[in-house]
């Protein structure tokens, strides 16, 4: 089966874009560590067992129980809060610290099909083997793996919907279920791979894939500090004062009765090219262009999960 069936994209890493765009994510540090740290554990086991040697004198039991994980990690949260870029792009860090090379695959959403029976499950069970394949192909038993495999699987909820709901179609159920075997059939055979999911609606994801997630990271809209370090990194070099971006930054959060503020994507796609644009070519960016913008701009509302009953 052709692989631009079932990805959307390939992506080597270390790359230049990808490493920009992972330094330019900002409020996201703790999961930064923590997958990085993952990352390194999974391509090199004895890690962990040289610490455990260490400190305990012996592999301790906790030990195997982490090394036996399924490596997946769900990114949970409103849209515009960086899930879709980190997961894209921290591979690159992993890359360049362990000086190997890293295969991104975005899964496809065509991998739903087209209602024909047994072809989600057939298109699914395909994107798990080739990733399997990869993988394989680059590790070594007992030798620190010389790549790395990553599964992105974006808006997983349209893939991995509950299957508690009454109305699921069969052949929804039927994807899941595939999903789950090719999240399971990845763990005994201690392949460096991580799957990545990132969804708006935690809640409709299956129990069952949750269950199976090393851990859940939620992702939040910017406070007033971290928007102000997006302005202040951005907006350097002009001769807008620090009280005038906190300004700016405050006037970016709740307010005229709304409860949520700018997300990320608010004021790196919408808010920095209007500034940009409103004072090219003729003349500089000041504060009164930037808040005029502000008050002209809405913050893109929240995500609202449609909780169907049972």
């Amino acid at each position: 089966m052709e692989t631009d069936q079932l990805f959307e994209d390939i992506i080597e890493l270390p790359d230049a874009e990808a490493k920009e765009r992972f330094e330019r994510l900002i409020g996201v540090d703790e999961i930064k560590e923590r997958l990085i740290k993952e990352a390194r554990i999974l391509l090199n086991p004895e890690l962990l067992e040289e610490w455990s040697k260490k400190h305990h004198k012996k592999i301790i039991p906790i030990v195997r129980t982490f090394q036996d994980r399924a490596s997946l990690f769900i990114f949970a949260g409103d849209i515009g809060t960086g899930k879709t870029t980190l997961a894209e792009t921290f591979g690159d860090l992993v890359a360049r610290q362990e000086s190997i090379s890293v295969t991104l695959f975005r899964l496809s959403l065509n991998t739903r099909g087209r209602g024909a029976v047994g072809e989600m499950t057939r298109l699914i069970s395909s994107a798990f083997d080739k990733v399997k394949e990869v993988a394989k192909e680059r590790s070594s038993p007992g030798k620190k793996p010389s790549s790395a495999v990553i599964l992105v699987i974006d808006e997983a909820d349209a893939l991995t919907q509950s299957r508690e709901l009454d109305q699921m179609h069969h052949e929804d159920r039927a994807g899941v279920n595939a999903v789950i075997r090719g999240i399971d059939s990845l763990a005994p055979a201690h392949l460096p791979v991580l799957i990545i999911m990132c969804t708006n609606r935690l809640s409709a994801i299956d129990p069952a894939v949750m269950r199976r997630a090393a851990a859940i990271f939620e992702f939040n809209r910017p406070n007033d500090e971290q928007r102000m370090e997006i302005l202040r990194r951005e907006l350097a070099e002009t001769n807008i004062k620090d009280e005038e971006l906190a300004q700016l930054a405050k006037e970016m959060g709740a307010k005229d009765g709304k409860e949520y503020g700018f997300t990320y994507s608010d004021i790196i796609n919408k808010f920095l090219p209007a500034l940009l644009l409103e004072a090219f070519p003729d003349k500089p960016i000041t504060f009164d262009d930037a808040k005029q913008i502000v008050e002209s701009l809405s913050p893109t509302p929240p995500f609202k999960e449609n909780h169907a009953s049972k």
